[in-house]
Protein backbone atom coordinates (compact mmCIF):
# COMPACT_ATOMS: atom_id res chain seq x y z
CA UNK A 1 0.00 0.00 0.00
CA UNK A 2 1.28 3.48 -0.86
CA UNK A 3 1.52 6.05 1.92
CA UNK A 4 -0.47 9.23 1.36
CA UNK A 5 1.06 12.61 2.08
CA UNK A 6 -1.41 14.36 4.39
CA UNK A 7 -0.74 17.81 2.97
CA UNK A 8 -1.30 17.07 -0.69
CA UNK A 9 -3.38 13.91 -0.66
CA UNK A 10 -0.91 12.40 -3.12
CA UNK A 11 1.02 9.18 -2.73
CA UNK A 12 4.47 9.99 -1.33
CA UNK A 13 5.99 8.57 -4.51
CA UNK A 14 4.11 11.10 -6.70
CA UNK A 15 6.54 13.50 -8.35
CA UNK A 16 4.96 16.83 -7.32
CA UNK A 17 8.33 18.55 -6.93
CA UNK A 18 9.52 17.18 -10.26
CA UNK A 19 6.37 18.49 -11.95
CA UNK A 20 7.05 22.00 -10.61
CA UNK A 21 10.69 21.68 -11.71
CA UNK A 22 9.63 20.68 -15.22
CA UNK A 23 7.32 23.70 -15.53
CA UNK A 24 10.15 25.90 -14.22
CA UNK A 25 12.60 24.51 -16.79
CA UNK A 26 10.12 25.05 -19.63
CA UNK A 27 9.41 28.58 -18.37
CA UNK A 28 13.14 29.28 -18.17
CA UNK A 29 13.56 28.31 -21.82
CA UNK A 30 10.61 30.50 -22.82
CA UNK A 31 12.07 33.45 -20.88
CA UNK A 32 15.37 32.94 -22.71
CA UNK A 33 13.41 33.18 -25.95
CA UNK A 34 11.67 36.39 -24.84
CA UNK A 35 14.85 38.10 -23.62
CA UNK A 36 17.18 37.10 -26.43
CA UNK A 37 17.32 37.19 -30.19
CA UNK A 38 15.83 33.67 -30.27
CA UNK A 39 12.16 33.01 -30.81
CA UNK A 40 10.26 31.69 -27.82
CA UNK A 41 9.54 28.50 -29.72
CA UNK A 42 13.16 27.89 -30.73
CA UNK A 43 14.43 28.53 -27.20
CA UNK A 44 11.68 26.25 -25.90
CA UNK A 45 12.58 23.43 -28.27
CA UNK A 46 16.36 23.76 -28.43
CA UNK A 47 17.23 25.21 -25.03
CA UNK A 48 18.84 22.82 -22.60
CA UNK A 49 16.29 23.57 -19.83
CA UNK A 50 13.43 22.30 -22.01
CA UNK A 51 15.39 19.32 -23.25
CA UNK A 52 16.10 18.35 -19.63
CA UNK A 53 12.41 18.93 -18.83
CA UNK A 54 11.21 16.61 -21.60
CA UNK A 55 13.63 13.91 -20.49
CA UNK A 56 12.33 14.29 -16.92
CA UNK A 57 8.77 14.10 -18.27
CA UNK A 58 9.41 10.70 -19.77
CA UNK A 59 11.44 9.41 -16.80
CA UNK A 60 8.94 10.50 -14.11
CA UNK A 61 5.67 9.97 -16.02
CA UNK A 62 5.18 6.48 -14.61
CA UNK A 63 5.47 7.80 -11.04
CA UNK A 64 2.52 10.12 -11.72
CA UNK A 65 0.21 7.38 -12.98
CA UNK A 66 -3.17 7.41 -11.28
CA UNK A 67 -2.81 10.94 -9.88
CA UNK A 68 -3.83 14.34 -11.19
CA UNK A 69 -0.15 14.85 -12.02
CA UNK A 70 -0.47 12.35 -14.86
CA UNK A 71 -2.45 14.94 -16.86
CA UNK A 72 0.34 17.49 -16.31
CA UNK A 73 2.96 15.13 -17.70
CA UNK A 74 0.83 14.48 -20.78
CA UNK A 75 0.19 18.23 -21.13
CA UNK A 76 3.90 19.05 -20.99
CA UNK A 77 4.90 16.31 -23.41
CA UNK A 78 2.18 17.28 -25.91
CA UNK A 79 3.20 20.92 -25.65
CA UNK A 80 6.79 20.08 -26.57
CA UNK A 81 5.98 17.80 -29.51
CA UNK A 82 3.24 20.02 -30.95
CA UNK A 83 5.54 23.03 -30.70
CA UNK A 84 8.16 21.02 -32.59
CA UNK A 85 5.60 20.16 -35.27
CA UNK A 86 4.58 23.81 -35.72
CA UNK A 87 8.22 24.93 -35.77
CA UNK A 88 8.87 22.41 -38.56
CA UNK A 89 5.84 23.64 -40.50
CA UNK A 90 7.18 27.18 -40.11
CA UNK A 91 10.57 26.01 -41.37
CA UNK A 92 8.95 24.48 -44.46
CA UNK A 93 7.15 27.76 -45.12
CA UNK A 94 10.40 29.69 -44.59
CA UNK A 95 12.31 27.51 -47.05
CA UNK A 96 9.74 28.24 -49.75
CA UNK A 97 10.85 31.92 -49.60
CA UNK A 98 7.38 33.13 -50.53
CA UNK A 99 6.20 31.74 -47.21
CA UNK A 100 8.69 33.67 -45.06
CA UNK A 101 6.01 36.00 -43.63
CA UNK A 102 3.83 32.97 -42.94
CA UNK A 103 6.74 31.29 -41.15
CA UNK A 104 7.22 34.31 -38.89
CA UNK A 105 3.52 34.27 -38.00
CA UNK A 106 3.61 30.52 -37.31
CA UNK A 107 6.67 30.84 -35.09
CA UNK A 108 5.30 33.83 -33.18
CA UNK A 109 1.91 32.16 -32.73
CA UNK A 110 3.52 28.94 -31.56
CA UNK A 111 5.63 30.88 -29.07
CA UNK A 112 2.54 32.56 -27.61
CA UNK A 113 0.77 29.20 -27.49
CA UNK A 114 3.75 27.70 -25.61
CA UNK A 115 3.62 30.55 -23.06
CA UNK A 116 -0.11 29.96 -22.61
CA UNK A 117 0.39 26.22 -22.10
CA UNK A 118 3.15 26.74 -19.53
CA UNK A 119 1.10 29.32 -17.61
CA UNK A 120 -2.17 27.38 -17.71
CA UNK A 121 -0.50 24.15 -16.68
CA UNK A 122 1.51 25.66 -13.85
CA UNK A 123 -1.51 27.54 -12.46
CA UNK A 124 -3.51 24.29 -12.51
CA UNK A 125 -0.65 22.54 -10.72
CA UNK A 126 -0.59 25.18 -7.98
CA UNK A 127 -4.37 24.72 -7.63
CA UNK A 128 -3.86 20.93 -7.58
CA UNK A 129 -6.16 20.47 -10.56
CA UNK A 130 -5.85 18.02 -13.41
CA UNK A 131 -5.61 19.34 -16.94
CA UNK A 132 -7.99 18.27 -19.68
CA UNK A 133 -6.90 15.29 -21.70
CA UNK A 134 -7.84 14.57 -25.26
CA UNK A 135 -8.59 18.21 -25.96
CA UNK A 136 -7.96 19.89 -29.26
CA UNK A 137 -4.49 21.36 -29.27
CA UNK A 138 -5.15 24.65 -31.02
Amino acid sequence: MTDIDGRSGLPESAPLGATHLIYALHAWSAIIGITSAAFIVTAFLAGWPSIIAVILNYVKRGDAAGTFLESHFSWQIRTFWLALMWAAIGLLAFVSLIGIPIAWVIWAGTGLWVLYRIARGWVALFDRRALPTGERMM
